[in-house]
């Protein structure tokens, strides 16, 4: 048996890593400036994280959720605290792509209705719903398509407000920062003019935070940079720093009835004690606001390069943007540099997402590195 073809592989095989450094079977090091698609927010084997893992493994590791957990109580509020969400009751699963389609079957249920808008150029998964209010026609099967999604401009209310008003809109669904989309991000007038016009209308809103989220733009969500409030919010990625697990916040508005939801192995208590462990790690460490503060400091020493044409996103979910196609310069950049980096929809886009406890000087050396890969 050999294994099916996801992605085209680079020659590097990681076997150890710490903080944002990954080392290969040859020994050599490699700084890590994309974190797995933005998955390690808290640093490669954090002692904290190790700790708190092994600490739950030796009593019990999984059981279903037929039986009480108190983890997941712990988790809700460690995590309504540290977010500001504490009117949301919360749905544990096991990635972006299940916390997405899970979003958009409640919203279904809530409103009775079935047609979801999404975004040009939007990523929400790989599933069903999430494939579907995906704007990547490769990766859309016959079977996707037959779901009812209608693709927007991303910055137009006018064209969300008029297919809204043929009244069988069930949810729209929106990546604060589009992530695999390039970093791109609408006003902050866009967003309240599309939860107001939601709200109006009983369409759920969804944000899908599951890159954005968990700290990553320099605020808990990305949304809050805006004063909007979603009823749905989904998350994973930098939740587990690694460890399977996602989630999907629901307003309490929005009823709840046994069944609707459920999951074999979402919220386990080793997922529970990992994402317990990522968001202590948070607070103690202030990681929002060294997010905020580094992706500043990041923008400014961006400008600094004739060749980048834009810059993108927040906190320390950034882009830049080149003239030139950035295949073979993240090519070089990890053969000759060993410096991890990540592509994007947009193929002039270079993506940035670095554990959120990185440093200056880790920051210097990737711009010493990317000036050489340039040069």
């Amino acid at each position: 048996m050999k294994l099916f073809d996801v992605y085209p592989l680079y020659d590097v095989t990681p076997v150890s890593a710490k903080g944002i450094v990954v080392t290969d079977d040859k020994g050599q090091e490699y700084l890590d400036f994309y974190g797995g698609h933005a998955v390690i927010s808290i640093g490669h084997t954090h002692p904290h994280y190790i700790n708190r893992i092994k600490d739950q493994l030796d009593k019990i590791g999984f059981y279903s959720n037929a039986v009480q957990n108190p983890l997941q109580v712990e988790l809700a509020t460690k995590l309504g605290k540290l977010s500001q969400c504490v009117d949301y009751n919360l749905f544990l699963c096991n990635s972006g792509a299940e916390a997405n389609e899970n979003a958009l079957k409640l919203a279904s249920f809530q409103t009775g209705k079935s047609r979801i808008i999404a975004f040009k150029n939007s990523f929400h998964g790989r599933t069903s719903a999430a494939v579907a209010a995906t704007d990547n026609e490769k990766i859309n099967a016959p079977l996707n398509k037959q779901q009812k999604v209608t693709f927007l401009p991303f910055d137009d209310s006018t064209a969300f407000e008029n297919e809204v008003k043929k009244g069988d809109v069930c949810a729209v669904i929106i990546e604060t920062i589009q992530g695999v989309g390039g970093l791109d991000e609408p006003s902050a007038a866009f967003y309240q003019k599309i939860a107001a016009i939601s709200k109006e209308n009983e369409v759920i809103l969804i944000a899908d935070e599951v890159q954005s989220g968990f700290g990553r733009s320099g605020k808990f969500f990305a949304f809050q940079h805006h004063n909007i409030q979603p009823d749905i919010i989904t998350i994973a990625k930098g939740m587990g720093n690694g460890f399977p697990v996602a989630g999907v916040l629901i307003h309490e508005k929005i009823e709840a009835s046994y069944g609707l939801l459920g999951t074999t192995f979402g919220g386990n208590h080793l997922a529970c004690a990992a994402t317990l462990a990522v968001l202590e790690v948070m607070e103690k460490e202030h990681l929002m606001a060294n997010a905020h503060h580094l992706g500043e400091y990041f923008l400014n020493k961006a400008k600094e390069i004739p060749q980048v044409k834009r810059t993108k996103g927040k906190g320390l979910m950034l882009g830049l943007e080149f003239d030139f196609e950035v295949a073979e310069l993240r090519k070089k950049l990890i053969n000759e540099h060993h410096l991890f980096t990540g592509g994007a929809k947009d193929k002039h886009v270079l993506r940035i997402l670095p554990a959120l406890n990185i440093t200056k000087a880790d920051m210097d050396v990737f711009f010493d590195k990317l000036k050489m890969a340039l040069s």
